[in-house]
C-alpha cells in the first residue's frame, strides 16, 4: 500500500497530529483529556472506583489489567455469578471481599461510596437488563461494552433509564481513544485528502468452537455483532455521518452445524450522504482486518485496524508510527474525566443506538436477499 513517490511523514508531524486528535476528544470541555488528567492527578483526588460486571475473558485479559494503568480510576469491586471467582479476584487486585456483588443484590451497591462506575461486560442480549439495573438499583454511572444491545428498542430503554437515574452512560468503544483512529477523525474532519468517498473495510476471524458468541439468545447475532461493528464505526467516522441506506447479503454457511443460529459471514454496503459509499464484510470463517478510505487527494490504510494493540496506519503521504497505547485505560480514564468535569462522553449511548440501527438494517436487508433498506 506504499506510495514511494511521497516522503514518509516524520514522527514530529505524527505526534503533532496525535495532539490535535487528543484535543478533539476533549472538544466542548475545558481542555484535552491529557490536560484533565494532569489537573485531576495534581491535587491527589481519590480515583473513581470501577466495578466490572462479568468476569469473562475480556475483563480478565484486558479491562482488569488496563485498570492498573489508569490515572483517574481503579478496580474497586466486581459483579459476578461466582462468589469464589470474585474472592480470587479480590486477592489479586486488592479490593475488599465485601465489594463482591451478584446480579441480584445491586441495590446494596447504592450505599457504597467507593464504587462510582459499573462496566457491564456480559453477553450482548443481557446488556439492556444489566445497564438498567445498574442505573436504577445501584445508581452508578455505566460503561456498556459493545454492541450496546441487541435492538434499537433496548438501546432506547437503556438511555431513558440512565437519564431518569441521572447517571452517565458510555459505550465501550475503545478505538475512539486509539491514536490511529484519532488521526482518522482528524483526516476526515480537516479533509487532508478531500472528502473520503470510497471506504472499504473488513474484520473477520476463524471461529471453531461452541461458545455464547454463536448462540443467538445470548449474542443477538454472529460476527456482525461481535467484530463487524468495528468496521461500521470506522466507516461512520470516515464519512462523518450516519448512512442513509444499506444493502447486505449473507454468505452461504460452510459450517451450518456450528453456526446454526447466527450468520457465519455477511457483506454489506452503506450509502452515506453526498455519494460516499462503504463496502464492508465480516466473517467467522476467515481472517481479515483492514480499513481503507480514499479521497480525491489521497488515501489512508490501516492493518491491523481494530485490534487491542499493534495497529498500523499508512497514508498516501507515508507511514505513521506511534507506540502502542492502552486503549481501555484511556477509554476508562476519559469516562472518569467526564464524571469529574461534567462534560459529555464522546461515546454516548446515542452513538451505540445509531450503530444498532445500522446493524438492524443490515440484518433486514440480508434477510430479504439484498433489498435496499433505509436507515
Amino acid at each position: 500500500m506504499k506510495n514511494s513517490s511521497t516522503p514518509a511523514q516524520t514522527r514530529r508531524t505524527f505526534v503533532r497530529n496525535m495532539t490535535l486528535g487528543a484535543a478533539y476528544l476533549g472538544s466542548g470541555a475545558a481542555g484535552s483529556l491529557a490536560a484533565e488528567l494532569a489537573e485531576a492527578t495534581k491535587g491527589g483526588e481519590r480515583k473513581l472506583g470501577v466495578a466490572l460486571m462479568g468476569l469473562g475473558l475480556y475483563s480478565l485479559g484486558e479491562l482488569a489489567p488496563a485498570l492498573t494503568h489508569t490515572k483517574l480510576c481503579r478496580l474497586a469491586g466486581v459483579v459476578t455469578g461466582s462468589h469464589a471467582k470474585g474472592v480470587a479476584w479480590s486477592k489479586k487486585y486488592g479490593y475488599p471481599e465485601k465489594y463482591i456483588y451478584n446480579y441480584g443484590n445491586l441495590d446494596e451497591m447504592a450505599s457504597n461510596p467507593d464504587i462510582d462506575i459499573v462496566y457491564v461486560v456480559t453477553p450482548n442480549t443481557l446488556h439492556a437488563e444489566h445497564v438498567i439495573n445498574v442505573a436504577t438499583k445501584a445508581g452508578k454511572h455505566v460503561i456498556c461494552e459493545k454492541p450496546m444491545a441487541s435492538s434499537v428498542a433496548d438501546c432506547n430503554a437503556m438511555i431513558a433509564a440512565c437519564e431518569k437515574a441521572r447517571v452517565k452512560l458510555s459505550v465501550g468503544y475503545r478505538l475512539k481513544f486509539d491514536p490511529y483512529h484519532i488521526e482518522l477523525d482528524r483526516i476526515a474532519r480537516e479533509r487532508d485528502f478531500g472528502t473520503l468517498t470510497n471506504i472499504t473495510g473488513a474484520f473477520s476471524w476463524t471461529f471453531g468452537e461452541r461458545a455464547w458468541r454463536i448462540e443467538k439468545p445470548l449474542s443477538g447475532g454472529g460476527p456482525l455483532m461481535d467484530v463487524g461493528i468495528y468496521v461500521i464505526q470506522a466507516a461512520c467516522r470516515a464519512a462523518m455521518s450516519q448512512p442513509v441506506a444499506i444493502t447486505a447479503i449473507g454468505r452461504p454457511k460452510t459450517k451450518p452445524e456450528l453456526f446454526n443460529s447466527v450468520e457465519e459471514a455477511i457483506d454489506w454496503t452503506m450509502e452515506f450522504p453526498g455519494g460516499v459509499t462503504s463496502k464492508a464484510s465480516t466473517s467467522y470463517a476467515e481472517n481479515a482486518e483492514f480499513f481503507r478510505a480514499e479521497g480525491e487527494k489521497g488515501w489512508l490504510y490501516m492493518s491491523p485496524a481494530y485490534s487491542y494493540r499493534g495497529l498500523q496506519m499508512e497514508t498516501s503521504r507515508g507511514q505513521l508510527r506511534d507506540p502502542t497505547v492502552h486503549q481501555q485505560s484511556l477509554q476508562m480514564d476519559d469516562f472518569a474525566s467526564c464524571i469529574l468535569t461534567g462534560r459529555q462522553t464522546p461515546v454516548p449511548g446515542e452513538m451505540g443506538r445509531d450503530h444498532m440501527k445500522i446493524i438492524e438494517a443490515i440484518y433486514k436487508s440480508a434477510a430479504s436477499g439484498g433489498a435496499r433498506v433505509l436507515v
